[in-house]
């Protein structure tokens, strides 16, 4: 068969590529021919052409970002999580192989499929609300990556060591890439809803989720000091898309069809978003935003270390998936509130997983077979660029025995830098953001690492047995 797919994450970095690489070889495997679309942070590399697509027998989707499948009309489309393309990808296969793929534009169930497998595969796709706020998250990360390096970097070069800490001068060149680190933050909470909104309801979301995300964001409009922050931009983007999308399913005569998507539904959408925020939520979110900071700022001892330890067991337990991705969108959105220690610890947790197995497959051979090997030693590298999804590879071999253990270094990591104060400007994890001086308290941040690291390479070798000659 010629078969063609789509991957596609989040983060658009680690999982987009790593199934697009096991599609790839399952198809090689199984004697079919494949293109991969990866539609990763980079944007859409290797993509399919009108006459691949008219030729393919069929197109596989797996992605957790909503992907147009317009240009597949009447094409067999088998979507499913990216997980499912790095862990099951002949599975994914074997459905053309059997015909238990519905044709896209024509969801009645094929001769093999029944109406009931037809609703049970339905209900087994990824939850709808995960997979909108994550396309708000995808495209919000790098205005938190740029603002928070910017604004790092000036401090680290142009700053002035002062009883109340490192300032900038005002007539410094660095001063105004401050501010324009400070700027890109802004972009922060209207982004991650605009996006939100436009992956409930299309570009007719977009203009009022980053209404209303700006309006969520400012407490100006509801007479608030501080915003709803990243809680009221979620609700906002949620909010305006489904306001969209039902406007958009309201009939209307053929003559004002043309306008609605660019004039009608934005205007009237936009503008219940900003009353019902203005009037209604706007200060009942500021207020929890403020009660959260609060608590955040009032932490120590016992209640850091229990914040620590939950969201390293989160950032190890799925390596990428839901879990991780909710501590890490809270880790990135208190970046914004100034709570850059919270990331510091994620940061640890995040980079323990791969850098933990990596060592722990050079430190005791005997126990790994000549794969877990060479898994071991790409996920080495992985680690030291912050990717957690480098441990994926060996936690699926040996779930049981790879994931308690990684969850247990992560954690460590995860409460000695929460102890000792590392912070971490950007939302990112592992040495690499050391490097670009993003992260403060650089020593104990990589003997956080160390630790975490030794924590999950001894645990994981207790755990494990030698493998069978």
């Amino acid at each position: 068969m010629k078969l063609l797919a789509i991957t596609s994450c989040p983060n658009g970095i680690a999982h987009t590529y790593m199934a697009a690489e096991k599609l790839a070889k399952a198809a090689e495997k199984l004697g079919h021919e494949i293109k991969v679309e990866t539609q990763g942070s980079i944007g859409v590399e290797n993509e399919l052409t009108a006459e691949e697509i008219q030729a393919a027998d069929g197109i596989i989707i797996t992605a957790d970002k909503v992907v147009d499948k317009r240009r597949f009309q009447g094409k067999k489309v088998l979507e499913a999580p990216v997980a499912d393309g790095i862990n099951k990808p002949e599975e994914l296969i074997e459905q053309f192989e059997s015909g238990d793929v519905p044709v896209y534009g024509d969801q009645a169930p094929t001769e093999t499929q029944s109406i009931d497998q037809v609703k049970q595969e339905r209900k087994q796709k990824q939850n709808p609300l995960y997979r909108n706020l994550m396309n708000g998250v995808s495209y919000m990360i790098p205005f938190v990556v740029v603002g928070g390096l910017l604004i790092a970097l000036s401090l680290a070069i142009g700053g002035e060591p002062t009883e109340k800490g490192l300032v900038i001068p005002e007539d410094s060149l660095w001063k105004s890439i401050l501010d324009v680190g400070a700027a890109s933050f802004t972009f922060m909470v209207p982004i991650l809803a605009g996006f939100i909104a436009m992956s409930i309801a299309d570009r007719p979301g977009l203009a009022p989720g980053m209404i209303g995300g700006y309006i969520a964001a400012n407490g100006s409009f509801y007479g608030s000091e501080a915003g709803a922050g990243f809680i009221g931009g979620i609700i906002a983007g949620f909010l305006a898309g489904y306001i969209a999308k039902g406007i958009k399913q309201i009939k209307v005569p053929a003559i004002i069809q043309p306008i609605m998507p660019i004039l009608v539904i934005p205007l009237i959408s936009s503008v219940i978003v900003a009353v019902i925020f203005i009037f209604i939520l706007g200060q009942p979110i500021a207020a929890l935003m403020e009660g959260l900071s609060a608590w955040l700022q009032s932490m120590q001892g016992a209640s850091k270390i229990l914040l620590a330890l939950i969201l390293g067991a989160m950032i190890a337990f799925d390596m990428g998936g839901p879990f991780n991705k909710v501590a890490f969108l809270f880790g990135a959105a208190m970046i914004g509130e100034g709570h850059t220690y919270i990331m510091g610890a994620i940061a640890v947790a995040i980079c323990t997983p791969p850098l933990g197995l990596g060592l722990a497959t050079l430190v005791n051979k005997k126990k790994y077979a000549k794969e877990e090997q060479e898994a071991g030693k790409a996920a080495l590298a992985m680690g030291l660029v912050g990717i957690t999804e480098g441990a994926i590879p060996l936690a699926a071999r040996d779930p049981f025995r790879v994931i308690p253990s990684i969850m247990i270094g992560s954690m460590v990591g995860a409460v000695v830098a929460m102890l000792t104060n590392v912070t971490d400007n950007v939302p990112h994890g592992g040495p690499i953001v050391a490097v670009f001086q993003a992260v403060g308290n650089v020593p104990m941040f990589f003997v956080a690492i160390l630790i975490g690291m030794v924590v999950t390479a001894f645990t994981v070798n207790i755990l494990k047995k030698p493998v069978e000659e």
